[in-house]
């Protein structure tokens, strides 16, 4: 099941092993606007403590995750 969330931007780092996946969000994040939202693709299984560590000591919030077969998809909005 491939779910969709309304998104601005999307980063694929399927590929990618920590902690690439979340510095790239993190350098894509500076980017944005507040209250944007950042749908990442990552396939590192390390990527979900990472993520959940992260929006809580920066402030952004986790809209939504969604795992399926190896492929973790993260929603984040920018604080």
């Amino acid at each position: 099941m491939n779910e969709t969330f309304a998104h601005d931007v999307e980063l694929d780092t399927s590929g990618l092993n920590c902690p690439l996946p979340l510095l790239k969000a993190k350098m894509t994040l500076n980017k944005m606007l507040s209250g944007q939202t950042l749908k990442v693709i990552a396939t590192d299984a390390g990527s979900v403590r990472d993520f959940r560590t992260f929006v809580r000591l920066a402030g952004h919030e986790m809209l939504h995750e969604h795992v399926d077969a190896g492929t973790y998809r993260y929603w984040l909005r920018k604080a």
